[in-house]
């Protein structure tokens, strides 16, 4: 017997020992099964389907609980309201990308939480195979925790809406064709302990309007493609700020990158280290800066670093 068939038969056990609840109650968590018909109520004993379905039936804070290993969806998950989405351990809860996203949070003020769960393309005969992973199109938030992202055409995460965060925690985004992750025009982004290994860039920060727009990493590896870490700024007022602290970048053209064209880009950067690239850092443009603590080590790269950095000392 799997392990989340055993946590399945045990949930199932508590809940008829629970008190049971009106039949038309809104869930605090539904579930979802391999074996699970939409037609149900999404309960613990009667599972539903796909997520959709889930969604509809979970309370606005609740959570949607993935039994065991499927692909849970047919088309991009839309999200409005703020849930919680887990595989329960053992389980390979997929969220599968075709035709666009596979998940996108399309109402503002709300919070979504991905919680160990694998996001990949739906590869079909002559079908699309899905643009990004996960989506956050609106003044919202997004965490995404002990989760797999990979081989997506498009962005691993994306978010370019002011006000949005976005926090990336204990995760993988792997083999990707775009960047690990893309924030632009004010929004704020968190990453810590995650590997960004052989996507086409890191984390990108994009500044197109007057705002701020910040990531931090932390404790993360970024191996391979163009940029691992890349702060650009191309509109009057625009503000891009990447911090990255105790961190590996490896075997990329541009390990640092700051750009600006009339906007300000600091990159700054805190006990890591930059090896086996192109070139250390590039630092372009009158108001583009990579900052140094004094503490990191740049060794074994191919170039010396374009332009010049910033020595910050420690307080």
């Amino acid at each position: 017997m799997s392990t989340s068939t055993i946590f399945r038969c045990t949930l199932v056990c508590l809940a008829i020992a629970l008190p049971a609840s009106s039949a038309h109650a809104i869930l605090f968590r539904a579930y979802l099964a391999s074996d699970g018909s939409d037609a149900n109520p999404c309960t613990l004993a009667a599972p539903c389907r796909l997520l959709p379905a889930a969604l509809n039936a979970v309370a606005d804070g609740g959570e949607v609980w993935m039994l065991d290993s499927a692909n849970y969806n047919t088309s991009t998950v839309n999200i409005y309201k703020s849930v919680s989405i887990l595989a329960v351990p053992g389980a390979v809860g997929s969220i599968v990308a075709t035709g666009g996203p596979a998940v996108q949070v399309a109402a503002s003020g709300i919070a979504v939480a991905l919680r160990n769960v694998v996001i990949v393309p739906l590869y079909q005969s002559g079908g699309t195979t899905g643009t990004h992973g996960a989506v956050l199109s609106t003044a919202s938030t997004l965490v995404v925790e002990h989760s797999l992202i990979a081989n997506l055409p498009g962005v691993a995460v994306l978010s370019e809406i002011g006000g949005a965060r976005v926090r990336i925690v204990n995760s993988i985004l792997r083999g990707n064709g775009s960047w690990g992750l893309v924030i632009r025009n004010g929004v704020h982004a968190e990453v810590a302990s995650t590997q960004m290994l052989g996507n086409y860039g890191g984390v990108n920060a994009y500044g197109t309007s007057a705002s701020t727009t910040t990531i931090t990493v932390s404790d993360s590896v970024i191996s391979g493609g163009t940029e691992g870490a890349f702060a650009h700024s191309t509109a009057a007022g625009a503000v891009t700020k990447i911090t990255i602290t105790r961190s590996t970048i490896s075997h990329t053209v541009y390990p640092l990158k700051a750009d600006s064209a009339g906007a300000t880009s600091i990159i700054s950067a805190n006990a890591c280290t930059v090896t086996f690239s192109e070139y250390p850092w590039y630092v372009g443009g009158a108001s583009a800066s990579i900052r140094t603590m004094g503490n990191n080590q740049f060794t074994d790269n191919l170039y010396a670093g374009v332009g010049s950095l910033t020595y910050t000392a420690l307080q």
